[in-house]
């Protein structure tokens, strides 16, 4: 007897919304903000976080979620001590059981907010991990492979929009600093 392939819940049309969302928002925050929202209503699911990664704590920071409580949000850091995790290796995670998944830093405040499965995608500039998309779900749920392979397309879409965010706010820097300068140091500066 064959075994019963899982339900799709990313399809094109969904893809492509937030695809075209990433590449055309000008605001950072604001998009980090539409993103998590458009994952939960897109996909029907519980909840959504875009967590950075600060290697000075060793932990990833929270700078964008939808459909969690403060409670929540607010349980703990989450610490990424292990070098060998699937953070630096760069895989996608998926815990079916918060309640009984080793991997799970606060079992017990899932089970409060009603969380029961989660996938874990990484973000990353080129291949080094920066940051990761949480997507939450509050009923069991059983991935198919190319919902895994969608979401991990978006995130690489986000490594590229946080990179390239971070060399404008860079240049933009760099064009004040500029225009602050008196103009005998520019006409040095210009051969």
């Amino acid at each position: 007897m064959s075994q019963k392939q899982p339900a799709r819940r990313i399809y094109l049309h969904e893809y492509k919304a937030i695809s075209r969302a990433i590449s055309t928002y000008e605001d950072f925050n604001l998009l980090m903000n539409h993103f998590v929202e458009g994952v939960c209503t897109s996909f029907q699911m519980k909840g959504c976080s875009i967590m950075l990664y600060d290697d000075r704590e060793n932990q990833l920071f929270r700078v964008a979620s939808h459909g969690l409580s403060k409670e929540y949000l607010s349980k703990g850091p989450i610490v990424i001590e292990d070098k060998h995790s699937s953070f630096f290796t760069g895989e996608p995670v998926f815990v079916q059981d918060f309640q009984t998944d080793p991997r799970a830093q606060y079992p017990e405040h899932a089970a409060e907010e009603g969380l029961v499965s989660m996938l874990t995608v990484p973000i990353k500039i080129r291949k080094e991990t920066i940051g990761v998309i949480r997507i939450y779900n509050n009923e069991p749920w059983t991935l198919h492979e190319e919902d895994i392979d969608s979401f991990s397309s978006l995130a690489e879409h986000l490594g590229l929009l946080i990179e390239n965010n971070g060399l404008k706010n860079f240049l933009d820097r760099i064009k004040i600093a500029m225009a602050n300068l008196p103009r005998r140091m520019l006409e040095e500066l210009d051969p």
